[in-house]
């Protein structure tokens, strides 16, 4: 057997690889997340990064019932949803280098390819892809900013997609130096009803396709609705040649922030420190934060009940971010926020009263295209008219701005010119750097941007200082020639960039609490840090609840 060839550009840091099998949709994202939190809470410097198997460069131009929400980091990289997941339970910002896709290696390989890099070899998916997914693996392991390196598989073992990345792990494995990495695998127990008992034969085959490919897992996490027996954890480490207490239970959860605790208990931090011979940590991690965030979560004092106004509300990962920020502003407000979703096509003059009937605060969400605004329309309508407190994203934002030219400036045709080009009153219009613009991947105004807010205004309270920094994804903006106009009426631009001028924040100085962003505050909410619009927009719901709607709430 050839000598083991550690790879000399591996920096110190460990890898740990998280592979799924069974069936999608286990919660690999959160297992790592979980994993990451508790190590993170020992003491150690720890990333997370995920490998996504679809051909498409990035997830931006997906819709969102394809793939869920596009979340966007600050240096401006359209990424899959699971790395809100990781920003939110670690507090540390992600960036393009923590997604990669099957489209983005290719691209690049075949980009090398023309330009002859390769030397006239022929270029094939051994070794040449696997070399630069490799290389991307161990790039953040690499900048000696972390100790631990987790790397998420997205997919499940046996799709044919996800065959270069196990492959490329195999390699690694093999390259990397003894006790530098680790193989997790998140399978499924189910529960036949009719017999009456979990079965294993699921990860068994799971593990089998595993190990066809090279890989042998070292910790099993299996997902389970009832606990596993001792004798059952016995014949998954006998079938699947792992240690018994490397077998994991994973059940399911009242809350994803609850999985890091009930891996605490599993010891799966402990394993994985054992198995990679960690030096440094904490004897036991510091959850004291997390558990007093979970405490406030569990046991509210307060209810409220927030409209959720888009044009994706069937399917919940389109506004995941969002739905999280509300868990975060809700716990810190010691209240449960319940979200009821409202399908924007279904809104009509006749029952937006109705349909907005009993909720004590609404969010219009962001999206793009012409499906659904005319209803987010009518929904800013009643709230501005009927004192609820509004909170608008992106295109949320831009609706609002469009309902106050309607029904206050007297300009009956106003419109964003997404919606309709030839508007005569274009309120919202297409930034000029755009208009030569003719791909959609990767071209919008994308990642963080300062803002300047107003003194005094309900944002800078809020926030609690005057500059901000905020993620934006979109085309559109305020059109500034307007803009006097607007503050004449009523309709305060608390928030602009200071470099453009652009307006950020609209509000209106009547109302108890009607906040609007052309950015995207809910991508920067955390269990530590809960965002401070949907803090305050939580706040001004209960007390709306309470029935100080007339009063302002700042």
């Amino acid at each position: 057997m050839p000598d083991r060839t550690p790879t000399p550009t591996a920096a110190t840091a460990k890898y740990i690889f998280v592979t799924g099998g069974v069936t999608s949709s286990l919660g690999k994202g959160i297992i790592s997340a979980s994993l990451a939190k508790l190590l993170q809470a020992r003491g150690f410097r720890v990333t997370i990064q995920k490998f996504d198997p679809y051909i498409n460069i990035d997830p931006g131009t997906l819709n969102p019932y394809e793939h869920g929400e596009c979340y966007v980091t600050d240096d401006g990289a359209e990424t899959d949803l699971d790395l809100g997941h990781y920003e939110r339970f670690l507090n540390v910002p992600t960036s393009q280098a923590n997604n990669v896709t099957t489209g983005r290696i290719y691209d690049h390989v075949i980009t090398k390819e023309r330009e002859g890099a390769y030397l006239g070899k022929t270029v094939q998916v051994v070794p040449h892809i696997t070399d630069e997914i490799k290389r991307r693996m161990l790039l953040l392991g690499q900048t000696g900013d972390f100790d631990v390196v987790i790397t998420e598989i997205g997919g499940s073992i046996g799709d044919i997609e996800s065959l270069p990345f196990v492959e490329s792990v195999r390699q690694l494995r093999w390259e990397l130096p003894e006790n530098s990495s680790l193989v997790i695998h998140l399978t499924l127990l189910p529960y036949l009803k009719a017999a009456g008992e979990l079965k294993t034969k699921p990860t068994q085959h799971s593990v089998r396709d595993l190990r066809s490919a090279g890989l042998q897992p070292d910790i099993l996490v299996c997902r389970s609705e009832y606990p596993i027996p001792a004798e059952m954890r016995r014949k998954i480490a006998l079938f699947c040649n792992v240690n018994i207490n490397s077998v994991i239970e994973s059940l399911d959860a009242d809350s994803i922030y609850s999985v890091p605790l009930l891996m605490l208990k599993e010891h799966l931090d402990e394993r994985v420190i054992k198995k990679l011979k960690l030096q440094g940590g904490a004897p036991q991690p510091d959850l004291e934060a997390w558990k007093d965030f979970l405490g406030r979560l569990k046991n509210p004092t307060e209810e409220v009940t927030i409209a959720l106004v888009g044009k994706y509300v069937e399917l919940p990962d389109a506004y995941k971010s969002i739905n999280e920020a509300f868990v975060h502003a809700g716990a810190q407000n010691e209240c449960k926020v319940t979200v009821r979703s409202i399908q924007s096509d279904h809104i009509n003059p006749d029952n937006v009263a109705q349909l907005l009937h009993g909720v004590d605060g609404v969010l219009v969400a962001p999206g793009f295209g012409e499906r659904g605004f005319e209803g987010k329309i009518l929904a800013v309508k009643h709230v501005r008219e009927n004192n609820i407190p509004f909170f608008g994203i992106c295109l949320g934002m831009q609706v609002a701005v469009v309902e106050f030219a309607r029904n206050v400036l007297g300009l009956p045709e106003a419109s964003s010119t997404e919606m309709n080009a030839q508007t005569p009153a274009p309120v919202i219009a297409m930034m000029e750097e755009q208009k030569s613009i003719t791909q959609k991947g990767g071209t919008m105004r994308l990642g963080a941007y300062d803002c300047e807010l107003r003194r005094g205004s309900k944002a800078a309270k809020a926030y609690g200082r005057n500059h901000i920094s905020e993620r934006h994804r979109h085309r559109y903006e305020f059109n500034n020639e307007y803009l006097k106009q607007y503050e004449e009426a009523g309709m305060i631009p608390s928030g602009l960039n200071p470099e453009t001028g652009l307006v950020e924040v609209v509000e209106l100085a009547n109302h108890p609490w009607f906040v609007a962003g052309q950015f995207h505050p809910e991508l920067k909410s955390t269990v530590q840090s809960p965002h401070p619009l949907f803090v305050r927009f939580v706040r001004a719901a209960i007390q709306n609840r309470k029935g100080s709607s007339g009063e302002m709430i700042n």
